[in-house]
């Protein structure tokens, strides 16, 4: 399951369903499903979610991109969704996080939709 759990962290930028993750796990995804539960208590889904929101806090603490692109990059399908999240996690939109997370920006490099640097 580690294997899985470290391949979906690289991959949150893309769409994926219990089915790719299982397919990856070389497991049915009914099986797949009762599995990682009983390894992350919670559901497959739930956990993308949290670890999308997890990176989105991270990238709002250190960089200056635009919430825009940090949904993007994490995987959101748009700026309102990561909002949505956002707000049910910590109460505040995104913007509000920021100003009051966002102290030590570093220049990020930005990558392609698929995850891979720019040319």
């Amino acid at each position: 399951m580690d294997d899985v759990l470290r391949w979906s962290r690289t991959r949150l930028h893309q769409a994926m369903s219990v089915d790719d993750l299982a397919r990856h796990a070389l497991m049915s995804p009914r099986t797949f499903a009762r599995r990682f539960r009983e390894v992350t208590g919670t559901t497959p889904h739930a956990w993308l979610r949290d670890q999308r929101l997890d990176r989105a806090e991270e990238l709002l603490e250190t960089t200056d991109l635009p919430i825009q692109e940090i949904a993007d990059l994490v995987g959101f399908r748009s700026d309102g969704v990561l909002r949505d999240h956002f707000v049910k996690r910590h109460g505040v939109p995104p913007r509000d996080y920021r100003r009051v997370f966002g102290g030590h920006r570093e220049p990020v490099t930005r990558h392609a939709p698929d995850g891979r640097p720019p040319r």
